[in-house]
């Protein structure tokens, strides 16, 4: 199991080792355009990068908060 210290990191892994070997029909709207906006722009919310990790990462997601005294 593999832990990233955030949604951005899980991100940027999944985006250059996964995606590309996704097929083609799964690359084609949504995942192409994220990862567009992710590579070039660099413009996407965590929250879609979240919906796509969960979606096409197979990624369990828990924020954990903690306030200490």
């Amino acid at each position: 199991m593999q832990r990233f210290p955030s949604i951005i990191d899980a991100f940027d892994w999944w985006i250059k080792n996964e995606y590309p070997s996704l097929s083609p029909d799964l690359k084609k709207g949504k995942l192409t355009d994220a990862w567009r906006d992710y590579i070039h722009k660099k413009s996407i919310s965590e929250s879609r990068m979240k919906k796509i990790l969960v979606e096409y990462g197979h990624f369990d997601i828990h924020i954990i908060i903690t306030r200490k005294p």
